[in-house]
Order: structure tokens, then C-alpha cells, then sequence
């Protein structure tokens, strides 16, 4: 099945051309024909799988250009992930040669600027929950003829701490409003909470692999000690095009960049503790490939969508296998090949039996003997 097949514009299908993207993937073909009538959806695929065009596709198609209005209203959690959106949205409507405005609105960035570009009345607003339901209680942010309103990584944005944001901006808006939801993990609270939310929702689910079979999974036991010198002799060894390394803590992140730095290592952190400008330059780098290696805090494991990443590194390896699935889930994206490797204590080393027996993968134990990757016995 191609997009002409399920009936996508052709202007769409151009700039999809434009994109390199020239097939549907699975979660694509099960969205498209659902979204495009105006039914609530719950879109369930691992990561990687275009999830943002499965709903982005079908949604720009109902855009009414000539009405001055915001008709799309898509909420995220981090302003990486809106930031991202939004490029997307942009790209799509230049691509296809359509006069769609899109706007950015989340923090971090100046309130009365925001207010301003408002008045061009954007036909589709990308940004976080506090920031759209702000400035829809302050009457700037017009609510009147949004048609749809996305939640994406509804797993992280349908809890206590987001919950009363979400339901105050669904609130505003028409009664027929389209809500689409969109997460790479089923998880029960969840669909329950968005059941209650949209009574009649169809559940969409595609790829039934959690890990993509794309990626090679390897992890390395050392000292906690000796973990920085391990990951500096790990990216010599292996030369990744463009690497990802996890840490749970800010101070980590800096500190391990300086360290890659000091050894003449293309490297920058986007840790949640950063200015959003710090953020959006390290990002931008590492996009171009100016930056080889990332750092990042969990703040950035989910929802990215960069291309080439070739390497994830797990420098501190997360208790939670859901944690390490979204984590990996940043490398072997669009069918291309990815290996992931964990730095463990031999203490942390019990939780690779947790990936392997929750998430069906095998990981390989291996250490580093004169500058090259070997097999080591577990």
C-alpha cells in the first residue's frame, strides 16, 4: 500500500516525496483512513515508527487555510519534543506548498512575544500543557474552532502532575473536537484514563515488537569508577557517526562532557538544567553533525526523532526495562541498523536479565583489549 492508496493529497504525497519518504509504515497505514473521517484514536507503535506523520498526514488534510483560526492544538511534554513537532509541521506545510501557520508555544521564552505572534492567528499551536493553558485562561489563545487536539506521549502527559492542564484545554474547545492520542507504551491506567476522555476511541496499534530488531544490544562490566574512561574508549573503538549517552543526572551529564571534550571528542549535553537556548544550539549541532556525541538526561529520551543516530549508550542503565526500551529506541529508527551498550557495576548487571526477560532481547557481555570491542564472558 502506498499514500495514494490511502487517498493522501497529492500535495501531501509531494512533500513527503521531498522528505524521502516514499511508503507508509504500518502505524501510518492503520491512522490515516481512521483520522482523516474526525474519530478520537489512540495510536499505539514503537518508537521509530512515524507516529508524528501518522497523525500529522490526516489532520493537515482537514486544514481549512482560508479560516484565520487555530483548528489543531497538539500538546507535548518537553519543549525538545515540541520543538520537533513543530520543525515537522513547518516542513510538511513548506514541502507541500501550503500557507499553514505554526506555532511554538512553550517556556523558557518571553509570554508577551508569544501573545503577539498569536494574533496572526496560527492555524495549528505545538507546545507544552502549562504554556497552552495559560494563554488560553488569559483569552489570547482562541479555542473556538479547533477541530483536533493531539496529546503525544499521552503515557507521560495523562498523570497527576499534567492532568488538570490537559482537561482544562480540552474544556475550551468544541464539544466535536477530534482527540488523538499518541505513545509508544500501552499501559493500562493510561487507557483507562483516556477512555473516560473519549468514550468511543479507536485503538490503533502497530508493530508488535517492543525493541526494534534493528538494534544490537551489547552492555560492559566495569567499576562505577572507571565508567567515563570505559565510554571515552568505547566511541574511539567504535567511531559511531552519531552517538546518544544517558545519564540520570545533570551534574553527570556535564561532567562527562567536559571529560569527552578535554580528550578532543565533538560532544555537548542537553540536560534538563540547561537554558532551552543551550538546549536548542546542542541540538542543532548534533543534528548537523557538527556534534558527534550527545549527553543527555532522561528529559530527552523520549520522543526524539533525530536521523542517524548509530550508537546509544546507557552510562547510567536504568532500573525500568520501559525506561531502556525508549532509551534505545533513539537508534535503528526507519529500518536503519543501531547498537545500544550499557556501562554496569557488578551490582547494576542484574538488571540486563530484567531487559532481556521483560523485553525478549539478548544482550551480549563484552570489554575492551587493546582499543578493540571483544566478546567477554558474562
Amino acid at each position: 500500500m502506498n499514500f495514494a492508496d490511502l487517498q493522501l493529497s497529492p500535495d501531501l504525497i509531494t512533500a513527503l516525496t521531498k522528505q524521502q519518504i516514499d511508503e507508509p509504515t504500518p502505524i501510518q497505514v492503520a491512522a490515516l483512513p481512521v483520522l482523516s473521517t474526525g474519530k478520537d484514536a489512540y495510536l499505539h507503535a514503537e518508537t521509530g515508527t512515524g507516529k508524528t506523520l501518522a497523525y500529522l498526514l490526516p489532520l493537515f488534510s482537514r486544514l481549512d487555510t482560508d479560516l484565520a483560526a487555530t483548528q489543531i492544538v497538539i500538546v507535548a511534554p518537553t519543549h525538545e519534543l515540541a520543538i520537533q513537532i513543530q520543525r515537522q509541521c513547518c516542513d510538511l506545510a513548506q514541502n507541500a506548498g501550503w500557507p499553514v501557520r505554526v506555532l511554538l508555544l512553550i517556556g523558557g521564552t518571553s509570554t508577551e512575544r508569544q501573545i503577539d505572534k498569536l494574533k496572526k492567528k496560527p492555524h495549528v499551536v505545538v507546545g507544552s500543557p502549562g504554556r497552552i493553558g495559560e494563554l488560553i485562561a488569559k483569552g489570547k489563545l482562541k479555542t473556538q474552532h479547533v477541530r483536533s487536539i493531539v496529546i503525544d506521549e499521552a503515557d507521560r502527559l495523562l498523570n497527576e502532575e499534567s492532568m488538570q492542564s490537559i482537561h482544562a484545554i480540552i474544556n475550551t474547545t468544541p464539544p466535536n473536537r477530534q482527540l488523538v492520542f499518541a505513545s509508544a507504551t500501552l499501559d493500562t491506567d493510561v487507557t483507562r484514563i483516556i477512555k473516560t476522555l473519549s468514550p468511543e476511541v479507536v485503538m490503533l496499534q502497530a508493530g508488535a515488537a517492543a525493541v526494534n530488531e534493528n538494534i544490537t544490544h551489547l552492555y560492559l562490566i566495569c567499576e562505577e569508577r572507571d565508567k567515563p574512561d570505559e565510554l571515552r574508549k568505547l566511541l574511539h573503538a567504535l567511531e559511531p557517526e552519531r552517538a546518544m549517552v544517558f545519564v540520570h543526572r545533570n551534574d553527570v551529564a556535564e561532567r562527562i562532557a567536559a571529560k569527552l571534550e578535554h580528550h578532543h571528542i565533538p560532544v555537548a549535553d542537553i540536560n534538563a538544567a540547561l537554558h532551552k537556548q543551550d538546549r536548542k544550539h546542542a541540538m542543532d549541532g548534533f543534528r548537523s553533525g557538527e556534534i558527534r556525541v550527545l549527553i543527555a538526561s532522561d528529559v530527552a529520551a523520549r520522543g526524539l526523532d533525530i536521523k542517524g543516530v548509530t550508537h546509544v549508550f546507557n552510562f547510567d542503565a536504568p532500573t525500568l526495562s520501559k525506561a531502556y526500551l525508549h532509551r534505545v529506541g533513539r537508534t535503528g529508527r526507519a529500518g536503519q541498523k543501531g547498537l545500544a551498550i550499557s556501562l554496569v557495576t557488578e551490582i547494576e548487571a542484574r538488571v540486563i536479565r530484567h531487559y532481556q526477560e521483560e523485553l525478549g532481547i539478548n544482550m551480549q557481555c563484552v570489554r575492551m583489549r587493546e582499543g578493540q570491542v571483544i566478546a567477554a564472558k558474562p
